[in-house]
């Protein structure tokens, strides 16, 4: 369920700022490139929660 959310919300997120960035830009929007974006973003997201320790840290 926390990967379809985290892809949900990506997906979202990434499809208003294609949206504001190709009005900005007088170009036309394309909801594919949101699409691709949000993929990618949600995949380097899992890859760096995988290769964060979650280890308790030692006082020193």
């Amino acid at each position: 369920m926390q990967y379809l959310m985290t892809f949900i919300w990506t997906l979202i997120l990434s499809e208003m700022v294609v949206y504001v960035v190709s009005s900005m830009n007088g170009a036309a929007f394309h909801a594919e490139t949101g699409v691709l974006i949000s993929i990618v973003a949600t995949i380097l997201l899992f890859v760096l929660t995988a290769l964060i320790p979650n280890d308790p840290i030692e006082k020193h």
